[in-house]
């Protein structure tokens, strides 16, 4: 198939599977007018490339674990391994930036409403239309 079947098959985009091609990730055959051309798995790569991407993995990590995959050995699935603890470590430390972030969010909201419901009380207006935003 060519890279439009394989974009309308994926939901990738185009240029999305030319850079996965660019970065080694993906791999294709080409005609003689140059045009690439994919197998029925390539189908199934570029989904499990997407899932990879989508869980916040970098090409550079993917690059790294797609050996454990396509050639399974102690030494691929040793390296797959270590990136993977990297990277998990990476998301748990992002992951408890992000509840820093919501937390101090609700802190500021409470404070929004408090003023919003003494200013109310203060002028004598409903204290919804008082308001930041």
């Amino acid at each position: 198939m060519r890279i439009g079947e394989l974009s309308a098959r994926t939901g990738a985009s185009v240029r999305s599977l030319r850079y996965y091609e660019d970065q080694g990730l993906l791999t294709s055959t080409r005609s003689t007018s140059g045009q690439r051309h994919y197998t029925a798995y390539d189908v199934e790569r570029v989904e499990f490339l997407q899932r990879l991407y989508a869980a916040g993995l970098s090409s550079r990590t993917i690059a790294v674990i797609l050996p454990c995959v396509d050639a399974p050995s102690d030494e691929n699935t040793d390296a797959a391994f270590e990136r993977m603890v990297r990277e998990r470590d990476r998301l748990s430390d992002h992951i408890t930036e992000l509840v820093q972030t919501r937390d101090a969010l609700d802190e500021l909201m409470a404070v929004n409403r408090a003023h919003r419901a003494t200013t109310a009380v203060a002028v004598g207006t409903p204290a919804a239309s008082q308001s930041c935003a």
